[in-house]
């Protein structure tokens, strides 16, 4: 597998109750460490983007994306609660980076995960492509 990509890698923060039970002072340490965390990164310029997600939305499915319906769920111990879009060189220095992030001693989760240059079905439509025609 490839571990280098020029489109960087991208943090996402899984979990929305992961600070359930903490006080609002330590609550308010967490948010003050997390945002000095991203600010840090972002003038390293390691960090390009980054934003929590509201915990309400629409799931769009079906064809033609016919179904929305009310989701994520609040409660889902799995809802992505934000992201960060990193500019960093391999998975390992995004890993490193997740690995920092001030929510995981306290349940929180970080899926790290490249970010593709073009969507992976236009590299298989055109490798099928081309054995068609050959």
């Amino acid at each position: 597998m490839n571990t280098q990509t020029k489109n960087g890698y991208m943090l996402l923060f899984v979990g929305t109750d992961w600070h359930k039970g903490l006080s609002p002072e330590e609550m308010q340490k967490v948010s003050e460490r997390w945002m000095a965390w991203f600010k840090r990164l972002t003038e390293q310029g390691k960090a390009v983007a980054g934003q929590p997600l509201e915990r309400d939305g629409k799931t769009v499915s079906g064809k033609n994306g016919q179904v929305v319906a009310d989701g994520p769920f609040a409660e889902s111990k799995e809802a992505i609660g934000g992201y960060f879009l990193l500019d960093v060189a391999t998975m390992d220095e995004a890993v490193a980076i997740a690995r920092e992030c001030p929510g995981l001693a306290y349940g929180a989760k970080v899926e790290v995960r490249a970010v593709r240059a073009e969507c992976p079905l236009v590299s298989e439509a055109e490798a099928q492509l081309a054995e068609a025609t050959a």
